[in-house]
């Protein structure tokens, strides 16, 4: 059974990853790491049982609170809009992207078994990675709507059309798939010949990259290579989008005007903050400022807490999604009572 697995599992990871796992054991004579250790909490075992409540309940409001945008975005006729489509596909990515490491993260909290296979922790960077690649683009696509949205407002049927609001969000998605596998084919076709313990809470470069044997600086600049192509790119097209949006509302004659489209912008601005701002200080500043203590700190913050505050600033700071939500509950809840 567990061989039928491990090959389930290599078969998943295509011909690069593959090769590289299947490769490596007989290559230079070195020692083949079958398995890392995920340190994690293990300086705090006292508050594994409170951790894995914590983040239990944050796992769940991810789900609901995620779940639920993507509810209404669908049925409630008022939000069936370009801005509220691309909405209910982040909250989707979110849910995909916290599901790669949070799930592990409770499995080891529960059963104090902190241990992650070569395969699954190169299965685990590759989707985050491509995940994280998406929600920036998204991010970015949703900016060019808000754009489009306030400057361009008699073109934005014809800009925002169905076809193309379909199209940026499977670019989103799909555009970085090749280069991010390649990301990770390089990564783990490095030799980890131990230690085998990651100062980290799941399996991502920069902790790997401390246990690779030999010489890994090309690898790092590759990973802020690509880490300048997803964050730093996207983050200059939000950055332009709102520059020329803020220019346009100032330019507006009323008050009620600027305040109305100031606060469609909002909520988007508040996630992009907070998403941007850790991610970016783990990537793209360099390896001899990185902690392992504030890395693990700020991976949490946008794996975890930026997922689950999405939903409660996109519905405290949207009218249009509190409405569909005071019409959705009583529904739900009369259909529970009969």
């Amino acid at each position: 059974m567990v061989k039928m697995l491990m090959k389930i599992t290599l078969d998943t990871l295509g011909d690069p990853l593959r090769d590289t796992v299947l490769r490596a054991p007989r290559e230079n004579n070195l020692t083949f790491l079958a398995e890392f250790v995920l340190l994690g909490f293990s300086d705090l075992p006292n508050l594994h049982g409170f951790l894995f409540g914590v983040f239990l309940v944050i796992y769940l409001c991810i789900l609901m609170g995620n779940g639920l945008l993507i509810v209404i975005t669908k049925v409630d006729p008022s939000l069936q809009t370009p801005m509220y489509f691309f909405l209910g596909n982040f909250s989707f990515l979110e849910i995909c992207y916290t599901s790669v490491t949070i799930p592990k993260m409770l499995a080891d909290l529960w059963s104090q078994k902190t241990t992650i296979s070569f395969v699954a922790c190169a299965v685990q960077t590759c989707f985050l990675y491509i995940l994280g690649g998406a929600e920036c683009l998204l991010l970015a696509v949703m900016a060019y709507d808000r754009y489009v949205a306030i400057c361009k407002p008699l073109y934005y049927p014809l800009i925002m059309n169905n076809k193309i609001c379909i199209e940026l969000v499977v670019a989103s998605w799909m555009i970085g798939v090749p280069i991010l596998i390649e990301e990770t084919y390089l990564i783990f076709s490095l030799n980890f010949c131990g230690p085998n313990k990651i100062n980290h809470i799941f399996c991502e470069a920069p902790p790997l990259l401390k246990l690779a044997c030999g010489d890994t600086y090309k690898i790092e600049v590759s990973v802020h290579v690509i880490a300048l192509l997803f964050v730093l790119i996207p983050f200059l097209l939000i950055f332009t989008s709102y520059l020329k949006i803020i220019t346009t509302i100032l330019k507006l004659p009323s008050t009620s005007g600027r305040t109305k489209a100031f606060s469609t912008c909002s909520s988007h601005l508040m996630v992009v903050t907070l998403f941007y701002g850790s991610g970016s200080i783990v990537y793209l500043q360099p390896r001899s400022f990185q902690s392992a203590e504030s890395g693990k700190v700020l991976s949490l913050f946008y794996t975890t807490v930026t997922p689950m505050l999405n939903p409660v600033i996109y519905s405290l700071r949207n009218k249009d999604v509190l409405a569909a939500l005071r019409k959705l509950l009583p529904k739900s809840i009369g259909s529970l009572n009969n």
